[in-house]
């Protein structure tokens, strides 16, 4: 149904007794486009919820037990693997803004989890403290039981072939940086 409301094209049904007021546009969609994806088969989406999900609930166990928060997890994780690694080290292997990890490293220091030592050319190679090593220690049992809880119903078998499709997928992603379209070549569809 098509109509107008206060001089504004109404697409759909909507109540037009609310109050609503649709200020600066010419016509109002008011009902599911029949062309929208599909959430619960639009990979991305649901990607972005497991991660979101995983995060938030890590980020605010993480904040209750340490006063450390996700990032801090992070770095240390990533110096538990790559000791000497740098900020912009750290920032590729975990994907993450250079800044942010900038950020956790000075929290990390000033916390005295991580020193840093002076490499060639002005780098800062990071390496873990004892404390550090300790920290990790204690944090990762929380990130752990996130993936428990989400691989719960899952066999061992369809673990291994969830982190394959997952490593495939990540081999992807420098696809997706280097990416050469532009809004202008989509057509929309």
């Amino acid at each position: 149904m098509i109509r107008r409301w206060n001089g504004v094209q109404v697409t759909g049904e909507t109540d037009m007794n609310s109050g609503s007021v649709f200020v600066g546009a010419s016509e109002v969609i008011t009902t599911p486009l029949e062309n929208a994806l599909d959430p619960g088969s639009f990979t991305p989406r649901l990607l972005h919820l497991l991660s979101n999900a995983l995060v938030w609930r890590e980020s605010r166990l993480l904040r209750q037990a340490f006063n450390l928060g996700t990032n801090d997890w992070r770095v240390i994780s990533a110096l538990a693997l790559r000791p000497g690694s740098t900020s912009t080290d750290i920032s590729e292997f975990v994907a993450m803004n250079k800044a942010i990890v900038s950020k956790s490293v000075n929290t990390l220091i000033v916390r005295e989890l991580i020193v840093s030592a002076d490499g060639k050319r002005g780098s800062r190679h990071l390496y873990l403290t004892r404390a550090g090593a300790d920290m990790h220690d204690a944090m990762k049992p929380l990130s752990l039981q996130g993936q428990e809880i989400v691989l719960a119903d899952l066999s061992d078998a369809e673990v291994d072939q969830l982190n394959d499709l997952l490593t495939r997928l990540l081999k992807k992603t420098p696809e997706l940086s280097s990416a050469t379209d532009s809004p202008a070549d989509l057509d929309g569809s």
